[in-house]
């Protein structure tokens, strides 16, 4: 992480940063540098003053956050130049006042002041406003949060401009903060509520987008009696094109058809090719494609069959044998409308744990050794030796804590069954 230091201004924004941080004592509140560090953003602290020196490198600056704690009315004019240069810049602002911050431990949260509303605005609405501003930054280069108005040839140093500004550009945010926030939440509705556990059979789930949407979805879906069917989708992206996406995935993914009081159950082959001909006959556009691995179980006679289309192998974990990758082929979903897929049936039996992941979830999982083929991380084998509740929930929080750099950043999603 970068922090100003008293240097030549050649070495002050040298790369990409995420955040820029403006504080006239060039000082950052532990508890935002703790935030920064726990999201992985890259940061820089410098003071209010020397903005102006570093303001033609615009094209280095994700977002801005202005700690105004010792901004005195002398100083509003100097202030209001910095936010007419973002504005003119396209670049988003935050504005803190943290002289009624809160320190109380527990909430883990500062009352600042932002965009001029003396409101309580907790680390995780400060992280909202910086991640939508970050997301439209980096997807649209000199774009971030649209002016009002076009950008003015003179600075407007007014005071009561200020506050005009700071409107607008607070209205925009939480209008684009709003829509995401409520977009992640319709998409986990569609996520199942509740997992069919029994004395036989033990699910598990860890659902982690890299933004506030995924282009992820996974379902575990109790078909009749004796049938189980569980797949995980990936639509290609992380972003709200590949979140609409999964959604039309999830809608067209039909596992049965009714015939008066008789049913019938598709096979897997069946299931990834219906689903395969719905999305190579919408045509979509920008090339989207998707991957998906689809098991369906006969909870009877414990009968796994698969069917795979580009994604990830599924995992068996067998007590006492080496864990094994269930090999099938399977083209991606999308793309040629008349691909025909194949299916694969394995017997399975009481201690075995089958895992499907998406592919943000590779760097935990293995790789493959064009000499020796896949080879399972340490990590994961340790992790496969634990109840598939407790595989999972570890496997979750390993993934969050893990430091990775931005770029590489990728939904992960993982389901796990075990036979009791």
């Amino acid at each position: 992480m970068a922090r100003y230091e008293p240097t030549t201004n050649s070495e002050i924004l040298s790369s990409f940063t995420d955040v820029l941080y403006l504080n006239e004592n060039c000082q950052i509140m532990p508890r935002i540098r703790k935030l920064f560090k726990q999201k992985k953003l890259s940061y820089l602290v410098m003071p209010i003053s020397r903005f102006p020196e570093v303001v033609h490198r615009h094209a280095l600056i994700g977002t801005v956050v202005i700690d105004a704690v010792d901004t005195e009315l002398t100083q509003a004019q100097r202030l209001a130049q910095v936010i007419e240069l973002l504005e003119h810049h396209h670049i988003g602002v935050i504005l803190l006042n943290p002289t009624t911050s809160s320190n109380d431990e527990e909430s883990g949260s500062e009352r600042p002041i932002i965009n001029g509303k003396d409101w309580p605005v907790d680390l995780e609405e400060l992280w909202i406003r910086i991640s939508v501003n970050l997301a439209y930054r980096k997807r649209s280069p000199g774009m971030v949060v649209k002016p009002a108005t076009p950008p003015k040839k003179k600075l407007v140093t007014r005071v009561n401009k200020l506050a005009e500004q700071f409107n607008i550009t607070e209205a925009l945010v939480d209008n684009l903060s709003e829509q995401l926030r409520l977009a992640g939440l319709v998409q986990r509705d569609f996520l199942p509520g509740q997992l069919p556990n029994t004395d036989q059979l033990s699910w598990a789930a860890a659902f982690l987008p890299a933004e506030w949407v995924s282009g992820d979805i996974y379902d575990v879906t109790r078909l009749d009696e004796d049938h189980i069917s569980f797949f995980i989708a990936d639509a290609v992206g992380h972003s709200m094109p590949a979140a609409l996406l999964t959604i039309f995935i999830k809608q067209a993914l039909v596992t049965r058809e009714t015939c008066g009081n008789e049913h019938r159950i598709f096979s897997p082959a069946e299931v990834v090719s219906n689903l395969n001909v719905k999305m190579a006959e919408q045509k979509l556009s920008g090339y989207q494609f998707a991957t998906c691995c689809y098991c369906l179980l006969n909870e009877k006679t414990l009968e796994l069959t698969i069917a795979r289309a580009g994604h990830p192998y599924p995992i068996l974990i067998r007590p006492g044998e080496p864990n094994q990758q269930i090999e099938l082929r399977g083209s991606l979903l999308g793309i040629f409308g008349q691909t025909q897929y194949t299916q694969k049936t394995i017997q399975l039996q009481r201690g075995d744990k089958i895992v499907l992941y998406s592919d943000g979830a590779d760097p935990f999982v293995g790789e493959f050794d064009d000499q020796k083929g896949f080879i399972f991380t340490d990590q994961f084998l340790e992790l496969g030796k634990l109840p598939i509740d407790q595989m999972i929930e570890r496997f979750n929080i390993i993934a969050q804590e893990r430091e990775i750099d931005p770029s590489e950043v990728d939904d992960i999603t993982m389901v796990g069954l075990e036979i009791l």
